[in-house]
């Protein structure tokens, strides 16, 4: 599923409107990449799937800062 595991944004919904103003459904994916990073607790690399804003947020807070603050992803029934 794509699910950023710092942030948790997932997919959401809206329109694709024409020019004559047709609405039809589409999807917005988040801007997910696969990226490690070094662990110094662990002394290991970790491999995330993470969005360009949650790449921005782990070089700010740190990476266990950022792992410990993670937001738990959203229940899809």
């Amino acid at each position: 599923m794509k699910v950023c595991e710092i942030t948790g944004k997932t997919a959401m919904t809206g329109n694709n409107v024409s020019h004559s103003h047709h609405k039809t459904k589409r999807k917005f994916s988040p801007n997910l990449k696969s990226k490690r990073f070094w662990s110094e607790e662990e002394n290991r690399w970790v491999t995330l799937k993470v969005t360009a804003n949650g790449i921005k947020t782990i070089n700010k807070k740190g990476l266990a800062v950022a792992l410990r603050e993670a937001v738990a992803p959203k229940k899809v029934y």
